[in-house]
């Protein structure tokens, strides 16, 4: 039998975006898979899939679509400690 060799661990996750839309609206904390982001593109793919997911959203709902001004990375939270006194 063959052996089979281990595989490196792929980075996986998720960076978070704050939307913010030509009527002064604001999106916190959508969520891009990492993958589809970096490149050449850099951000640019995550514009790409939030506008995708607000057509869908539009369509189902009946609203018209907004126009993003711009899109930004969220903050990165600090992880929490656990305690709180």
């Amino acid at each position: 039998m063959a052996k089979r060799t281990k595989s490196k661990p792929q980075e996986r996750g998720s960076v978070l975006f704050d939307v913010l839309y030509e009527d002064e609206s604001r999106a916190s904390n959508r969520r891009v898979p990492m993958e589809i982001l970096g490149g050449l593109d850099g951000d640019a793919p995550a514009r790409d899939l939030i506008e995708e997911q607000d057509r869908a959203i539009s369509e189902k709902s009946g609203r018209p679509m907004k126009s993003i001004r711009s899109l930004t990375r969220s903050p990165a939270r600090a992880p929490s400690s656990g305690d709180d006194d």
